[in-house]
């Protein structure tokens, strides 16, 4: 039974509440969309029985284990995203928990634990305590109870970092039979794939060189002419450092996929255009049909690609 006192309420002295700046209302939100994956928290005892200190304790335990959730426990506030206050808040009590306030880094949130801290409990009206938490700093998320159960209290912080919603949200995918994960650039053979792309990675680095091999390999793919379009990639780069590279994977593509007896035969119907050419040349320059400046085009279009 809770017996209220006739003590006039201009008579008793109250505490300033700790107000925060508009700044820090904002980081404060940021935080609550973001800080979903690992959490410190530092607990600090106001002035309770310790009936909420054991049920915290529970909630750590590998029973409960709180940690699966990233909730994971600090011995400073000055480590903490998260304070957590047990108590009436005694008199004794309140310079040392606006001082664990005031050394935890922003933004921060700050829970109210158990019956005492969220309203006082029992103690609300005693001449030595304050009467709950929320009487001296701003207060974020409530846990009630006498005391909270560990799953009251996971419960609680699933709410403050925003993992209940994340919960509710998640979509369970199943794979189905003879289901495969579709592949990057399987027109590209393995080994031609995995070659270039090691030699990207040496000449630029390893997130670069996975850039510069997605876009190569994407030309090779885009139809056509394979070469055709490298050489395509490599005018239209503005960089030169990377279309330096190009041109380095480019001829390393060609050593791989030319082989020496092509490359003769194709050098020898090379030399055979040309000297056919030659003749055709000469024939003309003596008879005096050839043109003036044509000899220099017929040279250029028959010159042996390097």
């Amino acid at each position: 039974m809770i017996i209220d006192h006739d003590v006039p309420e201009s008579l008793q002295y109250r505490p300033d509440k700790v107000t925060l700046d508009e700044s820090v209302q904002k980081a404060k939100l940021a935080l609550l969309n973001d800080i979903k994956r690992s959490v410190y928290i530092y607990r600090c005892d106001l002035g309770g029985c310790n009936g909420c200190e054991i049920e915290i304790f529970a909630t750590i335990t590998p029973v409960f284990d709180a940690e699966r959730f990233g909730i994971k426990n600090t011995p400073s506030p000055r480590h903490a995203d998260i304070l957590v206050y047990t108590g009436a808040v005694t008199r004794a009590m309140r310079m040392p928990g606006l001082r664990a306030y005031q050394e935890a880094p922003d933004p921060k949130l700050v829970v109210s634990y158990g019956a005492c801290g969220c309203t006082g409990g029992i103690f609300h009206d005693l001449y030595c305590t304050w009467g709950g938490t929320d009487k001296i700093i701003p207060v974020d998320v409530y846990i009630p109870g006498c005391p909270p159960s560990p799953a009251q209290t996971i419960y609680g912080f699933a709410i403050a970092l925003g993992l209940l919603g994340q919960k509710l949200h998640h979509k369970e995918t199943v794979e189905q039979p003879g289901e495969q994960a579709p592949l990057l650039y399987e027109d590209v053979p393995y080994k031609v794939r995995t070659a270039l792309e090691r030699e990207a990675r040496l000449y630029s680095g390893y997130r670069m060189g996975r850039d510069i091999t997605d876009a190569f390999f994407g030309a090779m793919e885009r139809g056509g002419s394979v070469l055709g379009n490298v050489d395509e990639l490599i005018r239209s780069e503005p960089d030169p450092r990377k279309a330096e590279v190009y041109g380095k994977l480019r001829d390393d593509l060609v050593s791989m996929v030319v082989t020496d007896e092509q490359r003769d035969a194709d050098m020898r119907r090379a030399m055979e255009l040309v000297v056919a050419s030659n003749k055709n040349v000469a024939r003309a320059q003596a008879s005096g049909t050839l043109p003036a400046g044509s000899a220099e085009k017929v040279a250029a279009a028959t010159r042996i690609p390097q």
